[in-house]
């Protein structure tokens, strides 16, 4: 019997198996999560490894005895199980296919058949309240949640895009004390010589002047003076 078309309650399945055993994995058609199906282990391939010790065991009592060709014999004959998929052995294709029965079964107690768009879902992507699937019908304290979050971002940005920032620059500058040339701090008076900092007001004019000038920039008076 040669390899068979597997048919499945879903063709969204991998197919795991190997020359020693069978598993399966099916997924979600809509979030593609899978299930993997518990591993069973061929017969044909325990049987077929028996065989290949038996045909070591020959090989090496011909040898010694001088006949080769009994252990060959056996040897050809393991050879034929061990191969895979392609040339696998008709009872490892029957094997195939029971294990691919029992995995389906196995598969469909964890997934759900929507009855609206007809796709195989696992239990994240089925709202078992609507018995339908969550794209079809999707969870309202779900939608509700996610509408409120992204209002809230909404609501957010626009704040932050109405708030006004400072765009200005910010610049740091020292004060040089006119009397004595140095630093003066932050404060009224010069913290070395303590002259006062404060413009002059000029009497005449009220134009503001440096502190330590003589004489008015506005209008020239002589800053003292009335």
């Amino acid at each position: 019997m040669g390899e068979g078309k597997l048919i499945s309650f879903t063709d969204n399945y991998a197919d795991n198996s190997t020359e020693a055993g069978f598993q399966f994995t099916f997924f979600c058609d809509h979030c593609k999560e899978g299930y993997k199906t518990r591993f069973v282990e061929s017969k044909s391939y325990k049987k077929g490894r028996f065989l290949r010790g038996l045909g070591r065991i020959a090989s090496a009592a011909a040898q010694m005895t001088g006949h080769y060709n009994v252990g060959y014999g056996i040897d050809r004959s393991a050879d034929v199980i061990s191969e895979r998929f392609q040339g696998m052995s008709p009872a490892w294709h029957k094997e195939h296919e029971k294990a691919f029965e029992e995995a389906q079964n196995e598969a469909k107690g964890h997934f759900h058949r929507c009855p609206k768009c007809t796709k195989w879902v696992c239990e994240n992507c089925w709202n078992e309240q609507e018995g339908l699937c969550v794209e079809c019908a999707p969870r309202v304290n779900v939608e509700i949640a996610a509408a409120k979050s992204a209002m809230t971002k909404e609501q957010i940005w626009k704040k932050a895009a109405a708030t006004t920032t400072f765009s200005g620059k910010i610049e740091s500058k020292v004060t040089i004390c006119p009397v004595c040339g140095k630093p003066a701090g932050e404060g009224k008076f010069c913290v070395n010589c303590g002259a006062p900092l404060e413009m002059l007001v000029c009497p005449k004019c009220g134009a503001k002047n440096p502190p330590g000038s003589n004489f008015c920039g506005n209008c020239g008076n002589r800053l003292g003076e009335t």
